[in-house]
């Protein structure tokens, strides 16, 4: 599996105003062209009356897939700066659309280009975020008197208990990066004497978000 990357889990929009002029950047979680391709054409429709609707997307574990348009603006003054913030922030699976209402005063090759790239860094504001990360889910299985060791140990590795069950032993369930899985496991055995029992699930893509751990 990849290493971890970020990806848009949820889209946002966030507004500028230069010169007049007006910007509103839309972003949207996508994982095809096709998704994308839909996504700018909801935005041209829903903002029909504006003199420009500029888009750029990055797609893919390795960001290989990507497109940008200037929808009219002058050439690499919108769609490039738009797609150079979206790499600069390594965020991927990702579509904004930035539509422009022309406010009656040129900015300029270098004002269109600082605005552009101040509206997507205002729609990413406005968006959330979240690592994509290889992991596995990982029970770990402990008699009553090694709990508090495990549960130390969880805590100091900042791992995300997914479950805990309790009968004449205690079960934990923890989702666990694939590159901390040899430590956990390393600690634990050591922790408790080897009483506990660790079993790691097969590999998935995980992430967190609001607290909460998320299957990708």
């Amino acid at each position: 599996m990849a290493d971890g990357y970020r990806i848009l889990w949820e889209g946002g929009e966030g507004e500028l105003i230069e010169k007049k002029s007006r910007f509103i950047a839309t972003t949207q979680p996508v994982s095809t062209e096709e998704e994308a391709a839909a996504f700018v054409e909801r935005m041209r429709k829903k903002y029909w009356d504006a003199r420009h609707n500029c888009y750029a997307y990055v797609l893919g574990e390795q960001g290989r897939v990507q497109k940008c348009s200037d929808d009219g603006e002058p050439a690499q003054t919108a769609g490039r700066p738009m797609l150079d913030v979206l790499l600069g922030d390594g965020v991927r699976d990702i579509c904004v659309v930035v539509t422009r209402y022309f406010g009656g005063v040129l900015l300029g090759t270098g004002g269109l280009v600082r605005a552009y790239s101040a509206a997507v860094q205002e729609g990413l504001k406005h968006s959330k975020i979240i690592e994509k990360c290889p992991g596995r889910q990982v029970e770990i299985l402990t008699d009553y008197t090694d709990l508090g060791r495990v549960q130390y140990i969880l805590a100091r590795m900042q791992l995300a208990v997914t479950d805990t069950r309790y009968t004449d032993r205690t079960e934990i369930s923890v989702m666990v990066p694939e590159r901390d899985v040899g430590e956990l496991t390393a600690r634990i055995t050591e922790g408790t004497g080897g009483r506990a029992r660790i079993t790691a699930g097969d590999p998935v893509y995980f992430g967190v978000a609001d607290g909460g751990v998320l299957l990708l």
